[in-house]
């Protein structure tokens, strides 16, 4: 079963197609180098929860909407490997995107997940 790197952002939504266009990016520089899937997913039905939510997690404000995303590979041994190549690529690094990153990554939450079940 594949191995899984999931994401949580808060986008602001003045910034919703130049984050598709990183999006975009991102998902050719991981298949180039050797993902099997990429997906990115824009909140539609995320309520705001009293306790617990997608929006608090990412202490989402009121102009922005979440977005929910996951890459897999074959192994936790293939994505480190294909994550070092993808951070060592220029054009991964911000400092080299035209219009910089359109969110605030310091309320991304991200991991690696072993998958368990699968249909």
């Amino acid at each position: 079963m594949p191995y899984v790197d999931g994401f949580l952002i808060a986008v602001p939504k003045a910034n919703i197609e130049a984050y598709k266009k990183v999006a975009t990016l991102g998902r050719d520089v991981w298949m180039e180098y050797g993902a099997l899937s990429y997906m990115e997913c824009v909140g539609d039905d995320v309520p705001y929860g009293e306790l617990t939510s997608f929006p608090r997690a990412v202490q989402a404000k009121e102009d922005e909407i979440v977005f929910f995303s996951w890459i897999t590979y074959e192994s936790r041994a293939k994505r480190d490997e294909i994550n070092a190549k993808v951070m060592a690529d220029p054009r991964m690094n911000p400092e080299n995107m035209k219009d910089g990153m359109p969110f605030d990554g310091k309320r991304m939450i991200f991991g690696g997940f072993q998958s368990v079940v699968e249909g």
